[in-house]
């Protein structure tokens, strides 16, 4: 079994703002040319998150108005207190989505469903430079 990793870069505008990165992990399988195993994909920070949705308008949309009504921007957080940057609920979205996500994939292609992809959320306050690790795993 071999191990390869590597890592995506781009940026983001905060505020549940959504990255498709199915295109760019089906890439980097692609090059590394393994064929079967699996792909663990990990934010390193605290205010983003992963996850796999139907990348579309409407649902995009419906992600971010339902973390607003579950988990409000404008609520009093401890963190706030403490560190006074604002994004207490951007800690609290983003370990609820989960910093992680592994995805099989075999004959050199992801195993995701027709309408499904891998997505980033920034949950943060402000924009930011993102960096996403993935490490492949298999034959």
């Amino acid at each position: 079994m071999k191990i390869i990793s590597d890592s995506l870069s781009f940026s983001t505008r905060g505020f549940s703002d959504m990255k498709d990165l199915t295109q760019e992990a089906s890439k980097k399988l692609s090059e590394n040319g393994l064929q079967n195993g699996i792909l663990n994909l990990f934010v390193p920070g605290s205010t983003g998150g992963l996850t796999t949705i139907e990348y579309e308008s409407g649902l995009v949309k419906d992600f971010s108005e339902l973390m607003e009504k579950v988990i409000p921007s404008n609520a009093t957080y401890h963190h706030d207190a403490r560190w006074g940057d604002g994004n207490g609920f951007s800690h609290v979205r983003a370990a609820l989505v989960g910093a992680s996500l592994n995805v099989p994939f075999s004959n050199g292609r992801l195993n995701l469903g027709t309408w499904q992809q891998i997505v980033f959320i920034d949950f943060d306050n402000r924009s930011r430079s993102r960096m996403v690790l993935l490490q492949f795993m298999g034959e």
